[in-house]
C-alpha cells in the first residue's frame, strides 16, 4: 500500500466535520466538532512522521546534529571546570544559531509545495479535511522528527559532557537543548510558510536560503549597525532583538551563561530588559504565526 492510499484510508475513516444539524445542542456540537478536527489533525501528522521515517530524514537530521555537536564538544578543548562547561555551551550555542535555522528549512521548504508537485496536495484536497489542517498536520508530524532528531543529536553531546563535567551546571545545558528545539521549530514553520507561498520547489528553496541567509547572517549586522549609528530607546532595542529568532536564541542561551558581551546582537539583552518569560514568549510566536498564516494561505492556493 502506497502513503497515499494510507492517506486515503485513514482520513477517509474520519468523519467529515458536520454541524448542520440545528436540533443538537451547542455543547455536543462543538464537542463533536473537535474530536474529529483532533483525529484529522492526528492522522495528517502521523502518516507525515511516517514519511520523514521512510526517507530517512529522521536518521539524516539526527546524524547531522550528532556529527557537529560531538566535534565540536570533543576538540573544543575546555579545561575541566564550570567555566569550561559554560564555554563549551556556549560554543554548541554558537553552532546551533548557523545550523539548526539551515537543517530546518531544508527540512521543511518543500512541505506543501512539494507534496504538489507529487499529486499528493491534490489527492488531500480531494478529501473531507480543512486545508488549515493540512498545513498544522504537516508542520505537527515534521515538527516531531526535528524535536526528536535535536534531542537526540545534541544529546548526545550532552552525554560527553555529564560524563566529563559531572551535574553541576548541567541544567544549563538541558536550558540550551530546549531553546534549540525551539529555534529548529520555528525556522521549521517559516519555511512550511514559504513553501505554502511558492508555486515551484525551486523558489521554495530559493526563499528558505534567503531567510536563512537573512536571519543567521544580514539582520544582526543591521542592527549593529542602527544602535552604532542611533542612539535608539529601550523598546527600539526590543522590537530590533525580537524580530529575529536567532537573536532570541542567542540573547536567551548566551545571556544566561553571562555570555551576552560576546554574542554580537544579543549583547542588546541588558539595555533592553527582557525577561527571559518574554523571549521564550517570541520563540513561541515565531513557531505558532507562520503556521497560522499558512494556514490561511493555503486557502486560496490552486492545484
Amino acid at each position: 500500500m502506497t502513503l497515499t492510499s494510507e492517506y486515503e484510508g485513514d482520513l477517509e475513516s474520519v468523519e467529515p466535520i458536520d454541524t448542520a444539524h440545528a436540533d443538537e445542542t451547542t455543547s455536543t456540537t462543538t464537542t463533536a466538532t473537535s474530536k474529529a478536527v483532533g483525529r484529522q489533525v492526528l492522522v495528517l501528522a502521523e502518516s507525515e512522521y511516517r514519511l520523514a521515517v521512510r526517507s530517512r530524514w529522521a536518521v539524516a537530521l539526527t546524524g547531522i546534529f550528532a556529527a557537529f555537536a560531538l566535534g565540536l564538544t570533543t576538540f573544543s578543548g575546555a579545561s575541566v571546570s564550570p567555566e569550561g562547561f559554560d564555554r563549551t555551551v556556549a560554543s554548541l550555542a554558537v553552532l546551533a544559531v548557523y545550523l539548526v535555522p539551515l537543517v530546518a528549512l531544508a527540512f521543511s521548504y518543500d512541505a506543501i509545495v512539494g507534496r504538489e508537485e507529487s499529486g499528493w496536495l491534490q489527492t488531500l484536497f480531494s478529501l473531507p479535511v480543512s486545508r488549515a489542517w493540512i498545513v498544522l498536520g504537516t508542520g505537527l508530524g515534521r515538527g516531531a522528527i526535528l524535536t526528536s532528531a535535536t534531542i537526540i543529536g545534541f544529546g548526545v553531546a550532552g552525554g560527553f559532557l555529564l560524563l566529563e563535567f559531572g551535574l553541576a551546571g548541567f541544567d544549563t545545558y538541558v536550558a540550551f537543548l530546549l531553546a534549540t528545539v525551539a529555534l529548529g521549530l520555528a525556522f521549521l514553520a517559516l519555511g512550511v510558510l514559504l513553501s505554502t507561498l511558492a508555486r515551484e520547489k525551486t523558489h521554495a528553496l530559493g526563499f528558505a536560503l534567503l531567510a536563512w541567509a537573512w536571519f543567521v547572517l544580514v539582520h544582526d549586522l543591521l542592527a549593529l549597525g542602527v544602535l552604532s549609528a542611533f542612539d535608539l530607546p529601550d523598546a527600539a532595542l526590543s522590537v530590533l532583538l525580537l524580530a529575529n529568532p536567532t537573536s532570541v536564541f542567542r540573547a536567551l542561551v548566551l545571556g544566561s551563561l553571562g555570555a551576552a558581551g560576546d554574542a554580537g546582537f544579543a549583547s542588546v539583552l541588558a539595555e533592553a530588559g527582557l525577561s527571559t518569560g518574554v523571549l521564550l514568549g517570541a520563540l513561541l510566536a515565531w513557531i505558532v504565526v507562520p503556521i497560522a498564516l499558512a494556514a490561511v494561505v493555503i486557502r486560496r492556493r490552486r492545484v
